[in-house]
Formats: structure tokens, sequence, C-alpha cells
């Protein structure tokens, strides 16, 4: 029951937060605390809970390279932004999908020290800001009108469903897959998608950068983990 609890409070509560925050502080600020470890962190507390603390630190071992894919993720949703946002997300979806699985190869053959992996995630980190489009390239919306009733409790029960998703498939994989998929873009695709639709490219696009700085935390977190845990 604990761990139920863990995955259908933290991920919503944390969504929720971050949609707050990007209301009341702009959507700059909002992506920077989307894109701390408010999701990928209980994911790997719940993986240390079910599992031991060697295995949440192999899996956050692996989340640094996931955070590659997340990377990826931003800057295929930013390029394809332009096309609205069901596009965008499958496009952004499809590129973590295939970030994940060269590093699921990658891993299966090689041991990635926590270091190295952190270095990679913060190079990636800083090539996705160089070639993030500009938030002027994409057409907007002149004024959004305010979010419905239903727009935080929707967004909530996607984070829950998503993080249940992920966690379903990532404890029956093994730690390696496990640390990969924590990173996975849930609380990324709620934000940028809701926003997309709700206020236009740009201010997605605004949110997403903001997110990319919230990344290199992220990274520290999972690197922090892995030197601890193993």
């Amino acid at each position: 029951m604990l761990v139920l609890a863990l995955k259908l409070t933290l991920a919503p509560a944390f969504v929720v937060a971050a949609s707050l925050t990007a209301r009341r502080l702009g959507p700059r600020i909002g992506g920077l605390v989307g894109g701390l470890p408010v999701v990928g962190g209980p994911i790997l507390l719940v993986l240390a809970v079910v599992h031991d603390g060697p295995f949440a630190g192999r899996a956050a071992t692996a989340a640094l390279l996931g955070l590659i894919s997340l990377a990826a993720f931003v800057v295929a949703y930013a390029l394809a932004a332009p096309r609205g946002w069901p596009t965008a997300l499958a496009a952004a979806w499809l590129a973590f999908g295939l970030g994940t699985v060269a590093f699921a190869l990658l891993t299966a053959a090689v041991d990635v020290p926590p270091a190295v992996g952190l270095l990679a995630a913060c190079a990636s980190f800083v090539a996705a800001a160089r070639w993030f489009p500009s938030a002027a390239d994409a057409p907007s919306v002149p004024s959004p009108p305010p979010p419905p009733a239903w727009d935080l409790p929707v967004r909530a029960a996607c984070a829950g469903a998503m993080v249940l998703a992920v966690t379903a498939v990532a404890s029956a994989a093994g730690s390696r897959v496990a640390g990969l998929l924590a990173p996975a873009p849930i609380i990324t695709s709620i934000l940028a998608a809701f926003t997309h639709a709700q206020a236009g490219a740009p201010t997605a696009l605004r949110v997403l950068r903001g997110m990319l700085t919230g990344f290199f935390v992220f990274a520290a977190f999972c690197w922090a983990v892995a030197e601890i845990a193993l």
C-alpha cells in the first residue's frame, strides 16, 4: 500500500505544483521546476523501496543516460511544435523511445560509471540548448483563455497513470532499463502539451527551455543517488 500511495500521490502533486508555479511565475520558471527530479525522484524512491539500495543505485546510473533521451525529447518537441501539439508530442516520444533503445543496448554491453553518465547528460543539455529553436518562430495564441476547472485534476490523473505504467515496466525489466525509464517525459509531456494547447507554441517552448535548466539538477540528483547507493 505504501508503494501504491507513493506512485499515486507524489508525482501528481509535483505536476500540480509545477503547473501552478508556471501560472504564477511564468512558463520559464514553471519549466525550471518541472525539470527538477519531481517525477524521476519518486520513481527511484519506489524502486529502492520495492527492491534495494544497489538496485536503485544502478537505476540512477542508467537514469543519467535516460536524461540524454529526455533532452532529445525536448528538442524533438520544440522542432515539431509549429505542427501542433499532437504531432510534436508524437515526435518527442519517438525520440525518447529511440534513445532509450540505443542506451539499453549500450548498457547491456558496457558499464558506464556515474561520473561519465553525469558528464554525458550535462553535455546533452548544452547541445539541446544550442539546437533549441526560438519561441518567436512558432505561432502563438494572442490571449489564452483561463484554464478550465478540470485542467489540474486531469494533469494529476495523467501523471499518476504514466507513473504506474513506467514503474510497472521498469520493475519487470531490471535495474538498467528501470533507470533509463526513470526520466521518462511524464511531467514534460503534460506541461508541454497542456501549455501548447492552451497558450500556444511559444509559451510551451519557454516551458521546455526552463526544463533544460532544471535537468542539470536532475542529473546531479541521479549522480548523487548512484554514488551513495552503489
